[in-house]
């Protein structure tokens, strides 16, 4: 087996001391309870891979995917490893040398035919509204799954009075990295120039995935927008509603580990829900709720056990109110939600929505 993405990281594979401090909150591991798929396993497997001392089988491309990537491991490393790279140069060279799992495969297939991860008809073609202060960004699980909470947002959006134009948006590509796979060129270029028509000088993104893509993307960095995510725009306006619900937030992963995003959506939560609770876990130590690196997809047991178990951090604080904004975690908490558990699921935006509505009556 081919290993030159590898080479890059061996000195991070060597740096790393065994110290297993990377599974005391992997949310992996937690479920499955081996060592195996904790990020010193990887780490080692990676090594292995490297020198040839190890050969590939199906036992390994199992592992590397079952990880969410949602880097619980970098922040308890105590030798600062950057495992995440290590773990998406694994599973990039386990890609290129043929080894992949199909539902990733299918994903891949269906970006390149429809324009989104699901390979479903796209939506119809936005008409864009000239000389709006804002590009808005919804992504594909916003559009495709989370229907009802986006229309919600943006429905909020028009009500607070923000100039923001829709265009003719396609995948993003921001999860192909993550998972070994090369981001389509042909969608990178499509929605550089969709938002160029536009005419905006800020690009807002409902999707923290989207969020940290277009931020952080070189490939995209040409498009010259500050990029902007839909609570920091939230936090700076005037909202005037209020909740006596119990009201809790699940930090996303790529909003808060990957993108450092953790008091803005507090701040806002905190105007309008004077019940405010943390869970246990929160800020850089939250728990992932399963849905990212390509888990979902490919291990879904796995990854609604993992919702579950983060939906119970909640129900242990008596929340009644379980506020998140990324319509994966939503999305993955509302499949893992028991019917007799009397909590509600919304994104903050959607949920300012309702309230907003409920205040009108």
């Amino acid at each position: 087996m081919e290993t030159k993405n590898l080479e890059k990281w061996k000195k991070e594979m060597l740096v790393c001391i065994r110290c297993a401090y990377c599974l005391e909150n992997c949310p992996v591991y937690n479920q499955i309870g081996w060592e195996g798929v904790g990020a010193r396993a990887r780490m080692i497997l990676s090594y292995g891979l490297l020198t040839k001392d190890m050969e590939y089988s199906n036992s390994i491309l199992e592992k590397f995917f079952q990880c969410t990537t949602c880097g619980q491991c970098e922040v308890n490393c105590p030798a600062k490893v950057k495992i995440l790279e290590v773990v998406k140069a694994t599973r990039k060279e386990l890609v290129e040398n043929g080894h992949s799992l199909l539902p990733h495969q299918l994903m891949e297939e269906a970006v390149k035919k429809s324009g989104n991860v699901y390979g479903e008809e796209k939506k119809e073609k936005e008409i864009i509204q000239k000389d709006a202060a804002y590009a808005l960004f919804v992504g594909c699980v916003g559009t495709y799954r989370e229907g009802e909470s986006v229309e919600r947002s943006i429905k909020l959006l028009k009500k607070l009075g923000v100039s923001f134009t829709r265009f003719d948006e396609v995948c993003c590509g921001g999860v192909f990295p993550d998972l070994g796979l090369e981001n389509y060129q042909e969608n990178i270029q499509h929605n550089k120039e969709e938002i160029k028509k536009t005419g905006a000088q800020k690009l807002l993104t409902l999707c923290p995935m989207c969020y940290k893509t277009f931020k952080n993307n070189p490939e995209y960095s040409d498009l010259g927008l500050e990029v902007v995510n839909i609570t920091q725009l939230l936090n700076k306006l005037n909202i005037q509603v209020k909740t006596e619900e119990i009201v809790t937030y699940h930090d996303p992963c790529d909003l808060g580990r990957h993108s450092g995003i953790y008091e803005e959506p507090r701040e806002m939560i905190k105007k309008f829900a004077p019940h405010f609770v943390e869970m246990e876990k929160n800020r850089e130590n939250a728990h992932c709720c399963g849905a990212g690196g390509g888990v979902r997809g490919s291990f879904t047991r796995l990854s609604i056990d993992m919702a579950k178990d983060r939906l119970k951090e909640a129900l242990d604080k008596k929340a009644d109110v379980l506020l998140t904004e990324c319509f994966s975690c939503l999305h993955n908490f509302k499949n893992a939600k028991k019917r007799k558990q009397n909590i509600k699921i919304y994104n903050i935006s959607e949920y300012l929505s309702i309230l907003m509505e409920e205040s009108e009556k």
